[in-house]
């Protein structure tokens, strides 16, 4: 954990640089995440809470100042918790609809940027308990850092009986993650990435210059050089309701929560990961809903950028920005639920063994160093190649308690950058999956068709998964077969 010290000013990273830049009415560059309690909680503690265990990372004492070729972290003199903290209520029913609506305004709102860059609402009237929702820039840190930053806020018991360091059940190696798939593999290029981050700029302004000169970097390059040059030369992702003009406003919606054990059940009887899974469930979540809304989706695929971690898990709670990107397809055109989950399954598998982050890695440090005027006509090259962002994130495996009222569920997401207008958020809690969107609202109307789908995609792959099991049992094999086309639509 940071301290609390005397530093004024410090020179941000060249990647955390890159993300305070890619800041823009049509995408806010905010991480927002909702708390939902059991019952109400203290204002008074909420508050004293922040200030002693947020306010102990000396960075958000901080703002994020931008110059015209670098960005610094200054200490706000005038700092006052009172801006940052505030109190409200929800209208009419008070329900998960009015929740959604608050959030949503909030993820829709900018940050005021003569201050530090975050702040946290506390809901005193939610569904009988409470909700407290938090926003924070991204140049601060990334998603699972700051996943981490506040789960740091909470105990494992209601009423501990002194401040001590909190189990770290959440930081436990996931072998079947997203994150620890890929990470092996991809150490050793990412120091290189990083030290050569002004070389990785001259090659991308020279790969954009010339397409020609990409290719032979693709063709003749080193491992590194080719995964970045085949990055660049990516088709764009096809047209669809998703790709389009973005507004200013977003919405916000969640699923009800599905139990983990069920997916690790299913994940493990199909031969795949809980990642997979979930991708794939997600990818007939986004079949339905644009099928729904007119679309020919047959025989389509899109993209979507996926963050894997580039540190230790148990580091995750340092600030600043340490991952890459991934392109994940979703094979949003195939009707058939489990092909749908081995094509998903085929390019994470495909993935693991590629430098894809790495090379992210390297980009977004070479367009913190890059003049800043150059950096949104690379950024919108990149985010042409994706319709959407995945995020998912392994949350603690038990009941988790702050200012002393319990943690029912946890929703948390990311922003999108460049042209991209959809968000995919998974994260893990205490036995249960809690799946989000955030959209915008000139390219998503209602989100909540979406996440609606979610368990109704996982229910079709446990059916087609037990039918399965008994055709191999009972030699019925075009049993299986017949249901898998019954789930299809």
């Amino acid at each position: 954990m940071q301290e609390a010290g005397s530093t004024s000013r410090e020179a941000m990273s060249k990647v955390d640089t890159a993300w305070l830049r890619m800041e823009r009415p049509t995408n806010r560059m905010m991480i927002t995440g909702v708390l939902m309690f059991a019952g109400p909680l203290q204002a008074d503690r909420v508050r004293a809470l922040l200030l002693e265990r947020f306010l102990a990372f000396r960075r958000f004492r901080q703002k994020a100042v931008l110059g015209v070729n670098s960005a610094h972290w200054e200490t706000d003199a005038d700092f006052d918790i009172d801006w940052h903290f505030r109190v409200a209520a929800l209208p009419g029913a008070a329900g998960k609809a009015e929740l959604e609506r608050f959030v949503s305004e909030l993820a829709s709102t900018p940050l005021d940027p003569s201050k530090p860059l975050w702040q946290y609402h506390l809901i005193e009237n939610y569904q009988g308990g409470a909700a407290l929702i938090a926003r924070i820039h991204h140049c601060y840190a990334d998603g699972l850092a700051l996943v981490q930053v506040l789960l740091s806020l909470t105990d494992t018991a209601p009423q501990p009986e002194a401040r001590a360091e909190l189990a770290r059940t959440w930081l436990k190696r996931d072998r079947g993650s997203v994150l620890e798939r890929l990470l092996e593999p991809m150490q050793g290029g990412l120091h290189k990435m990083v030290a050569a981050s002004e070389k990785t700029w001259a090659m991308i302004a020279q790969m954009m210059a010339d397409p020609s000169v990409a290719a032979e970097f693709a063709h003749e390059g080193s491992e590194i050089t080719r995964e970045l040059a085949i990055a660049l030369t990516l088709a764009d992702d096809p047209k669809t309701g998703l790709k389009g003009r973005l507004g200013v406003t977003k919405r916000v919606a969640w699923a009800e929560p599905l139990p983990l054990a069920e997916v690790k059940l299913l994940g493990k009887a199909l031969d795949c990961t809980v990642n997979d899974v979930l991708l794939a469930c997600a990818a007939g979540a986004l079949r339905g809903y644009l099928r729904d809304d007119g679309e020919d989706v047959d025989g389509l695929t899109i993209r979507a950028t996926v963050p894997v971690n580039l540190r230790p898990l148990e580091h995750a709670k340092k600030l600043g920005n340490h991952f890459g990107l991934v392109f994940l397809d979703l094979p949003i055109g195939e009707p058939n639920p489990l092909r749908r989950l081995e094509r998903v399954a085929a390019c994470m598998r495909d993935l693991k063994g590629r430098r894809q982050a790495v090379v992210a890695f390297g980009l977004l440090a070479a367009l913190g160093m890059a003049p800043a005027a150059l950096q949104g006509p690379a950024l919108e090259l990149f985010s042409r190649k994706a319709s959407a962002v995945a995020t998912n994130v392994p949350g603690p495996q038990q009941p988790l308690y702050l200012a002393g009222g319990e943690v029912r569920e946890l929703m948390f997401w990311v922003p999108q950058t460049g042209s991209i207008g959809l968000g995919l958020s998974i994260l893990s809690y205490n036995g249960n999956v809690h799946f989000g969107v955030i959209g915008d609202h000139k390219r998503i109307r209602d989100p909540d068709a979406i996440v609606q789908r979610f368990n109704g995609e996982f229910e079709k792959l446990m059916l087609v998964a037990l039918m399965e099991d008994w055709s191999d049992d009972f030699g019925a094999p075009d049993a299986a077969a017949t249901l898998a086309r019954f789930a299809e639509d």
